[in-house]
């Protein structure tokens, strides 16, 4: 049996790359907590852009919000408005696309974006809903008993880790 490796680093950028092509001077990056928000927060820094990124939570609107609850790290910040944005929404990983579902709502919430994009490290497929990003720095795909997860070390640096469910 072989085990998957994935450089996050790499991954990150080729993720770079590619966000370089989805924006425009008014397009707002917006990471899905924790992982996209991490993405996020270091391409806004590596683009040379101004201002803070936003962060958006999808656990108001999960589907299995009475299972999971409310993390207190979890808390949508947008610090652009909503209405009328062009937003690039950022994730660690695409899997069933309920999260997307569920930060779409969230964003909503607060208005009405012109336009949102998603751009991810890894797709792993699987989808359960009609959901794709609109780019992927990687495709991989992983059993339905193994969850791929982000690292962030204190300084910054990414690695993945599967998990077993």
């Amino acid at each position: 049996m072989s085990t998957l490796t994935l450089d996050a680093e790499a991954l990150y950028g080729e993720l770079l790359r590619g966000v370089r092509s989805l924006l425009e001077p008014a397009t707002q990056l917006a990471g899905i907590t924790s992982g996209g928000a991490w993405l996020a927060e270091r391409l806004q820094r590596d683009l040379g852009r101004d201002g803070p990124h936003g962060v958006v939570s999808s656990s108001m609107h999960r589907d299995d919000f009475a299972q999971r609850g409310l993390a207190a790290a979890a808390q949508t910040q947008l610090p652009f408005d909503v209405e009328g944005a062009d937003i690039l929404l950022l994730d660690d990983v695409l899997y069933t696309g309920r999260t997307i579902r569920a930060v779409l709502n969230e964003l909503y919430d607060y208005g009405r974006p012109q336009r949102v994009r998603l751009a991810v490290l890894v797709d792993r497929g699987g989808r359960e809903l009609p959901v794709a990003a609109d780019f992927a720095a990687a495709r991989v795909a992983l059993p339905a008993a193994q969850q791929l997860a982000l690292a962030r070390t204190e300084a910054g640096v990414f690695s993945f880790h599967i998990e077993s469910l």
